[in-house]
């Protein structure tokens, strides 16, 4: 059983870490595809999010499934979200479709008294200006009149998903800024946990050097003595 509570130590790092830093480490370790496509905010100045990923999925519309009356199934959109716990980010796949809107304002709504920390897709959402009035964060490629079924069929919840052409698992954690929404996977939480602060904080020193008139080679990256520096300066190790 996935535990999809964060600790509020992790919670509280990863929020001071950009994406573009989370990218950069995970680089370091060979992943280079854990930035979700499509996934832009629907609004300027939403807060950066940490969540452990509530994963959902559609598939292709088919006619005989993806009707209105697939909304009261015991397997629906509605179902999957009275299942999403505190906290969570709800990551949903799309499949990158953009005339149909998987969630309005009312689901929004749910979703946002329910405590969920965000809604990351690489789709749609309808009803934007009553999804704005729910307060709920969402990271989104825009917005469609069209209801999901439009051009979806809702599968299942909780299952592994691609969301932005990556592969996302119930579980793994997800951040989200005004960049997007990056994936760290689970195994390696503890290890960005270890190496992010200190990639901030070198990479604030860096830009602090630049703003002073410092030449970018040996800077970005750091050359031994720049970074020999750096460490005297800020009393790294």
């Amino acid at each position: 059983m996935i535990n999809m509570q964060l600790d509020k130590n992790v919670i509280e790092t990863l929020s001071t870490i950009s994406t573009a830093t989370l990218t950069t480490l995970l680089l370091k370790k060979g992943l280079r595809n854990v930035w979700m496509r499509g996934t832009r905010p629907i609004r300027p100045g939403q807060p950066r999010l940490v969540g452990r990923a509530f994963t959902l999925r559609f598939v292709p519309a088919r006619e005989d499934l993806a009707t209105p009356e697939s909304w009261s199934s015991p397997k629906s959109t509605r179902a999957a979200i009275e299942d999403m716990p505190e906290g969570c980010i709800a990551v949903v796949d799309s499949m990158g479709v953009k005339d149909a809107g998987i969630f309005g304002d009312i689901l929004c709504a749910r979703i946002a008294r329910k405590k969920v920390a965000g809604l990351v897709t690489d789709g749609v959402v309808r009803d934007m200006a009553g999804v704005l009035g729910t307060g709920l964060p969402v990271w989104c490629s825009g917005a469609a009149a069209p209801p999901s079924v439009a051009g979806l069929t809702f599968v299942d919840w909780q299952q592994p998903i691609g969301c932005g052409g990556v592969a996302v698992f119930p579980g793994d954690v997800v951040v989200v800024d005004d960049d997007g929404a990056v994936l760290i996977p689970a195994a390696l939480l503890d290890e960005m946990l270890a190496a992010a602060p200190g990639q901030e904080a070198l990479e604030n020193w860096i830009m602090s050097q630049v703003q002073q008139g410092h030449p970018l080679p040996g800077l970005y990256p750091p050359n031994a003595e720049n970074l020999a520096r750096y460490k005297a300066e800020t009393g790294q190790r």
